[in-house]
């Protein structure tokens, strides 16, 4: 009957994954259904596009979305991480170079800005770029026109941008450390995406679709995840976000032993008391426990001043000391 029943309900926690039609993007949390409602609006128009979070939460996804639902879809999506590329290559990477520019320039190469043009520019971790490339970025922005490194000719890109950052920029523009202009060039739409442990219910449907991937098709096969596992990922705060979430699943098929993966598979402690699992009728049941228990002790025992804490009357309060078997103080 257990295995039945586990099996029953990673069913309908792989059925209900599919609330969202943004390709790629698995959420059922309304938090993330209303950042998938925000990308359908803002794609097909041409508004730069500034997604907003912390490291993990799935910008460059959600970026490519825009770029999918958009009418450049058939056209080139590029992207470049701001803060992979040492400063002194990053202008060369985005502007391009031409021949003898520098030493190591063999010859003319195109900046990541022309690959794109016709099609989106994702620009992460925007917040890490020098005051000197941010006022190259905003003349570009400004002129729509790139000068490769080293070269004079003007060339005109028709690209559109979208910037992402898991810092705070207007706490970055207070410290002087990011241009105000720039920060509203590339803000004419702002997209706030919340992290795991703010996705109520996200975290098991993105598990779940990542237990599918990577499960062999001709290897030992797990059905799912044990409900100390389910306990166990609800209650995690996930500071690593989407990122952590998938790591610790791989991690879970390689060490797992049985037919579905446990807490301890993930590495996750499991507080049963901390967050369960359950059905309403048990939540209530335990919640009614707790205000009885509570309201005994404030008032020393006193079953009528119990009973006027807790809002019922003394024979009712009788019934739920039998009902949840707990000893009358009298």
């Amino acid at each position: 009957f257990r295995i039945c029943e586990l099996e029953n309900q990673n069913r309908s926690i792989h059925q209900s994954q599919n609330a969202t039609t943004l390709n790629g993007i698995i959420a059922n949390s309304e938090e993330m259904l209303n950042i998938c409602r925000q990308i359908e609006k803002v794609a097909p128009t041409s508004a730069t596009t500034l997604l907003l979070g912390e490291s993990g939460t799935g910008k460059e996804l959600l970026a490519r979305a825009v770029h999918s639902l958009s009418l450049r879809a058939d056209k080139p999506f590029v992207a470049i991480n701001c803060a992979a590329i040492p400063e002194n290559l990053l202008e060369s990477e985005l502007f391009g170079y031409e021949k003898g520019a520098f030493t190591g320039a063999a010859r003319q190469t195109p900046g990541k800005i022309e690959y794109a043009d016709g099609g989106t520019l994702f620009l992460d971790e925007i917040g890490d770029l020098s005051p000197a490339l941010q006022a190259k970025l905003l003349r570009f922005l400004q002129e729509r026109v790139v000068e490769r490194v080293g070269g004079r000719k003007q060339i005109s890109v028709d690209v559109r941008i979208v910037c992402a950052t898991n810092q705070d920029l207007k706490k970055l523009i207070e410290n002087d450390k990011f241009r105000t202009d720039l920060f509203y060039r590339i803000s004419e739409v702002s997209i706030v995406i919340p992290p795991l442990r703010e996705r109520q219910g996200d975290s098991i449907v993105l598990a779940q679709a990542f237990l599918r991937e990577r499960t062999p098709a001709g290897g030992r096969r797990i059905r799912g995840f044990s409900s100390d596992a389910l306990r166990a990922m609800q209650a995690y705060e996930w500071p690593g976000n989407i990122r952590e979430l998938e790591n610790k699943v791989n991690g879970a098929i390689i060490m797992a032993d049985g037919k579905y993966v446990t807490a301890s598979d993930l590495g996750l402690p499991d507080d049963e008391n901390e967050m369960e699992f359950i059905n309403l009728r048990t939540a209530r049941s335990q919640v009614e426990q707790k205000a009885i228990k509570r309201a005994l002790g404030i008032s020393g025992g006193n079953l009528s001043k119990a009973a006027e804490l807790l809002g019922v009357t003394r024979p009712t309060l009788y019934d739920l000391l039998a009902k949840h078997d707990i000893k009358s103080p009298d």
